[in-house]
């Protein structure tokens, strides 16, 4: 054999091991899963309780929260309490909304120095008479009125007054409504091109026939479109039901763009506007992704972007019914392969090969993608030390036990140990080749400990994890490593939970939490918990992740200075990653690389004394370093959030 061939059947063979290791991972967690349904049933102690407070209790399990508030009344009412005040704030979304006589007239009246027009298409096929007449009254009644609504009808005869509707409302218009009733019906693909074509606005706007604007949303766009020359916008969404938007289903508050989130979840999806160039003459919606046509339109125009701006106020309403998307997936199955096929050509186009897209168990169209891993690569696994034997211990024994990985080694930094134990287990670990135990001689410093470690390590990827950790997937370095090899990705970090199973850490939020610095997202709540919208089911785009289990290259390592060691012990995790991010990184929270974290037992938590005042420092520093960005707000996050909870909450 030829050295290539024996390359390209070890390339093989590479893929096959990757290929089963995440399949062993799959299982597991299946089994974990099944395990925690069973025990629930068996053990929970409310289940035998009225049917009204066993919602409550299902509830509390959702919100992930059962094992603090479920087997305490006092919680339960704190919860029920806080959803009380949550469904106020949600009434502010709706009707209540909308701008009030005084000031639809100052933005009527608004004079933008860039008044584009923006074609609306709206592709009909046998839509029910109230919801054509509400879609229509929703556009009539916008803010901003330089717009065009361009209808494409491929209804049946039977629902001849769908072109009856139009043309009336077409009479009204002024010239601004162009409707064209087709020969045959398109499809959602074929019908709204038959839209474009009907368009002379420089950008283009994508309503559905069933659902509603809110009467600001094109004054919002063109006011971003002026003040930030966005070429694509998007806004929050809500689904909704029984012809009443305020009776709100599901609220949307969406992050800003994040490339890693839209490969595994159309988030985007509604109320898209974009320049008419971004088209390049290309076809707007392709009919062999029919049913998913919006997530490959989305993938292929914000690739060509140049400034992609999400408006974040909840201004699109889909009505959720029978036979619509937003009542459920199965009402159009083909959508799954349709948004595979989608995907799997973005990924083609940014060079991916080899890659396997898969449907999580959030939903059957948020993906998990699973990226090849390129070759072989060393992993340096540096973790910083100080006595606690039994937790190191479990630590280097589950890499060892649990990894399907194994190409890596293990620098342990010694700093300032004072018991036996730990000697005698430094003395164990010389029997292991890939593991080597240097000694950092000053005060304790978590940044200049890392540094230390990194300096002496040999691997391409470096790995930084915490003594206090235990492997729970085995093939956890794969998942890290499969966005490490990414040339636009930063840090990655893993989903940590405490010993219990609720969350410890699934990615960093800027400026949540009391000292409005940084603080861990879904923070307690439990590991069979979808998280909001899903996103504790797929790898996503971050802002930071915990140093306690972060990979990144060497070469980025240093590129950014390693850990800056004027943040002694808080927060250079996040200042690390702060650094990736304005270098041009990405970075990215995996769900799908998990291990237990028994957070600073080794240490000990920062909240008295000496400690609280070392961390207030470090936050006052954190602060004036990233005050701008701090200011700007978490661009994963949404404004909507609460500040001081971790679950997503609205702002309260």
């Amino acid at each position: 054999m030829e050295i290539t061939d024996y390359k390209e059947a070890y390339e093989k063979e590479h893929i096959k091991c990757a290929d089963l290791a995440g399949r062993v991972a799959e299982l597991e967690e299946k089994n974990d899963e099944l395990t925690f349904k069973l025990n629930r049933i068996k053990n929970n102690p409310l289940w035998k309780m009225s049917a009204p407070l066993r919602k409550v209790m299902h509830y509390c399990i959702r919100q992930g929260n059962r094992l603090k508030n479920c087997g305490n009344l006092r919680g339960i009412w704190a919860k029920v309490k806080y959803k009380k005040r949550e469904l106020e704030v949600m009434a502010h979304f709706g009707t209540a909304s909308f701008p009030d006589e005084a000031l639809r007239k100052e933005e009527r009246e608004t004079v933008f120095p860039n008044r584009v027009k923006i074609s609306i298409l709206v592709p009909l096929w046998n839509n029910q008479r109230e919801f054509q007449i509400a879609m229509l009254d929703s556009v009539m009644n916008q803010t901003y009125e330089n717009w065009e609504l361009c209808l494409a009808d491929g209804s049946d005869e039977e629902h001849g007054y769908i072109g009856e509707i139009c043309r009336e409302y077409a009479k009204r218009a002024d010239g601004r409504i162009v409707y064209k009733k087709l020969e045959k019906n398109g499809g959602i693909a074929g019908n709204t091109n038959e839209c474009l074509k009907l368009a002379t606005g420089e950008y283009i706007g994508l309503f559905d026939q069933d659902d509603i604007l809110h009467p600001s949303v094109l004054y919002e766009y063109v006011k971003v479109i002026n003040e930030q020359g966005a070429d694509y916008i998007y806004c929050d969404e809500t689904t909704f039901k029984n012809n009443d938007i305020n009776k709100m289903l599901t609220m949307h508050f969406k992050p800003d763009y994040a490339v890693d989130n839209l490969r595994a979840n159309n988030y985007i999806c509604h109320f898209s506007v974009f320049s008419r160039k971004l088209l390049d003459g290309d076809e707007l919606f392709r009919s062999k992704f029919d049913g998913s046509q919006d997530h490959d339109m989305i993938l292929r125009l914000t690739d060509r972007a140049e400034k992609i701006v999400h408006v974040p106020r909840l201004m699109y309403y889909w009505r959720s019914h029978a036979g619509s998307t937003a009542s459920g997936i199965a009402a159009k199955t083909y959508a799954i392969d349709a948004a595979k096929g989608a995907v799997a050509e973005h990924l083609k186009k940014h060079g991916y090969t080899h890659f396997k897209i898969t449907s999580t168990r959030a939903f059957e169209t948020i993906f998990k993608i699973s990226y090849q891993i390129i070759g072989n690569p060393k992993i340096s696994i540096v973790i910083a030390n100080k006595d606690h034997e039994a937790d190191l211990r479990r630590c280097i024994t589950s890499i060892f036990e649990k990894s399907t990985y194994d190409n890596f080694e293990i620098i342990v930094v010694e700093n300032n140990s004072e018991t036996p134990e730990i000697w005698d287990y430094y003395e164990e670990l010389k029997d292991k080749e890939q593991v080597k135990v240097i000694t950092y001689n000053g005060s304790f410093n978590y940044s200049a400990v890392n540094n230390m470690g990194v300096k002496e390590a040999e691997g391409e990827y470096i790995l930084l994890l915490n003594n206090d950790t235990q492997v729970i997937t085995v093939n956890w370095m794969e998942e890290l490593l499969m966005y490490a090899q990414r040339e636009d990705v930063g840090a990655v970090g893993a989903k940590l939970y405490y010993e219990n199973k609720t969350i410890q850490h699934a990615g960093v939020v800027l400026a949540l939490g009391a000292h409005r610095t940084a603080g861990h997202s879904h923070y307690g709540q439990h590991r069979e918990n979808l998280g909001y919208m899903g996103r504790l089911c797929y790898a996503q785009d971050v802002s930071a992740v915990t140093g306690a289990c972060l990979m990144v290259s060497k070469e980025l390592y240093w590129k950014v200075g390693g850990l800056d060691e004027s943040f002694a012990v808080s927060l250079n995790d996040v200042d690390f990653c702060m650094k990736l991010r304005e270098a041009g990184y990405l970075n990215v929270f995996t769900p799908f690389a998990e291990l237990y974290h028994f957070e600073s037992v080794s240490r000990g938590l920062d909240d008295q004394g000496e400690k609280a005042k070392r961390y207030d420092e470090e936050s006052e520093r954190f602060r004036k370093k990233w005050k701008e960005a701090l200011e700007k707000g978490d661009p994963y996050y949404n404004v909507n959030f609460s500040l001081d909870r971790s679950d997503f909450s609205l702002r309260v």
